[in-house]
């Protein structure tokens, strides 16, 4: 017989994406370390494969891969999929994988890179799984965000910088969006079966953007880097987000370092939320569901 799963999270399946290193491989670490069933979600399978024997050797408890580009949408669907074949039950989506380009790059599906896999992916994963998540009750959802949403604008006449792009820019916008969502998903889920919370890691000490650094990441990133978090200080508040029994009733609300804390103002936004909620419909084709009352 194998060892029987104890802590706060014992029994519990979580997913986290963007855990094949970095915060969300801390995240599911500490996860594991409380008794969760974990599921991570990396681009490379050699590379996703041995985070989880790292995750599998700090539980010990069992750990499952997923492989998917999550900025492809076709393969957040086959995700999505995979999640509802595999996984009977689902009780938190640690909505973690995220990235930062300097130059504009574009997707299979002719969408600007940053917007796709920081807002568009969790979005769409989100809602293909929120009936399993529901079934799966109580139920979280914890989208990692960033402080920099605080210098985020949502231009809805050039949403996806065709007309002017800064990788900055793209990357706050990203990150407001992300609060954006989370906290119209927190309204559209009154019953609180799913809660809805997002959380800002801190300044942490990982590989982010290296694929297409800007200046601020060659020059100053280096110099920064003994004082920044490591990935287990940084991935704290996305684990007691999502196992903490105090919290099981709280949604809507963004946490940094632990604590509550308010976001920008501009996150609060309703109307703007709305009206992201239903373009980012149309762009992953989600079928319109019923607004919040």
């Amino acid at each position: 017989m194998g060892e029987l799963p104890v802590g706060p999270m014992a029994r519990r399946v979580v997913l986290v994406t963007g855990g094949s290193g970095g915060i969300g491989k801390a995240t599911a670490i500490g996860l594991a370390r409380s008794g969760a069933r974990v599921w991570i979600v990396g681009r490379d399978l050699r590379r996703t494969e041995a985070a989880a024997d790292e995750i599998r050797a700090a539980g010990p408890r069992r750990v499952g891969v997923f492989v998917a580009d999550l900025s492809s949408l076709a393969q957040v669907r086959q995700l999505a999929d995979d999640v509802r074949q595999r996984l009977p039950r689902l009780n938190v989506l640690v909505n973690n994988v995220g990235g930062y380009w300097n130059t504009r790059q574009t997707t299979t599906d002719g969408l600007e890179r940053t917007f796709a896999l920081n807002h568009l992916a969790p979005f769409l994963l989100t809602n293909l799984l929120l009936d399993r998540l529901r079934e799966s009750a109580p139920a979280r959802v914890v989208t990692v965000s960033s402080q920099a949403h605080a210098n985020g604008r949502i231009d809805f006449d050039d949403l996806q910088g065709v007309r002017d792009y800064s990788g900055a820019r793209a990357y706050s916008k990203s990150k407001l969006a992300n609060l954006l969502f989370t906290y119209e998903l927190a309204r559209r889920s009154p019953d609180l079966s799913v809660t809805a919370n997002a959380v800002h890691p801190g300044v942490v000490n990982t590989s982010f953007g290296a694929e297409d650094p800007g200046a601020v990441q060659r020059l100053l990133v280096p110099l920064l880097r003994p004082f920044m978090k490591t990935p287990a200080s940084g991935a704290a508040t996305s684990i007691w987000v999502a196992s903490a029994p105090e919290l099981e009733r709280v949604t809507g609300s963004y946490f940094d370092n632990g604590k509550p804390r308010r976001s920008a103002e501009n996150s609060y936004d309703r109307a703007v939320a709305a009206r992201l909620w239903q373009i980012s419909s149309d762009l992953v084709a989600l079928p319109a569901a019923p607004q919040p009352s």
